[in-house]
């Protein structure tokens, strides 16, 4: 069918908050001797469950310190709040990833909606849409504060077709994430790969099309292979 909207991921696609979010607890990890890998963190990619990198930390540490993993647990709060403050940190400088401004404002052109879909919160994704400069862009934002699944659920996908008023298989959604490619495949519309910095080191399910960058398509281009 051809393409009558786009629908955006967010994080990693539009922009790498992702290698911030790993990074972040990767340092707090070392702090304690031991190591946080890309492929324990990859479940949490796309996602907002399924994975509690405090917990995975523990676990670890009841292997080789059982006292210090104690400590770990009694100061889980304080351990959340100090990463979550470096990963605001490290994903302060961030900004669009190639080929993001040029796709939109192309379909921006052409009349062609598009939307984001989004395992993070409203205020996540809202925020850095207009620190971006790119709010205007999206008919609709789909945030895990709108679904009662978050991906690799379809809830989100489908909510944002039904918010564009198309048929999912017109919305062609442009992922980095398994989860997200999962989420998209089982909502029924096709899907392009775009593997960020950190998704790019895992193994990703089967899409449609998959290319390295956004900067290497365009607007006419998708069209012409999604028609």
């Amino acid at each position: 069918m051809p393409i009558h909207a786009l629908i955006f991921d967010f994080d990693g696609l539009m922009v790498d908050t992702e290698t911030p979010a790993l990074q972040s607890w990767q340092e707090i990890y070392a702090e304690y001797g031991v190591t946080l890998s890309v492929h324990d963190w990859a479940i949490t990619l796309g996602a907002n469950a399924g994975f509690d990198a405090h917990t995975h930390l523990v676990a670890l540490l009841q292997q080789r310190d059982p006292q210090l993993a104690e400590q770990v647990i009694a100061a889980r709060d304080t351990i959340i709040a100090r990463r979550q403050a470096r990963k605001d940190e490290l994903s302060a400088p961030q900004t669009l990833l190639p080929g993001v401004a040029e796709l939109l404002a192309e379909a921006h052109t052409k009349g062609l909606p598009c939307a984001v879909t989004s395992s993070s919160s409203q205020r996540w994704v809202e925020g850095w849409l207009e620190r971006l400069g790119t709010r205007h862009f999206f008919a609709t934002v789909v945030t895990a504060d709108d679904v009662a699944a978050t991906k690799p659920a379809p809830d989100l996908f489908l909510e944002a077709a039904r918010r564009l008023g198309l048929p999912p298989a017109t919305c062609l959604v442009l992922e980095d994430s398994p989860n997200g490619i999962l989420a998209a495949r089982a909502a029924g519309c096709p899907v392009v790969a775009i593997p960020g910095a950190i998704s790019g080191q895992v193994p990703l399910p089967p899409a449609d099309l998959t290319l390295p960058s956004m900067a290497h398509t365009t607007l006419a281009d998708l069209q012409a292979i999604f028609r």
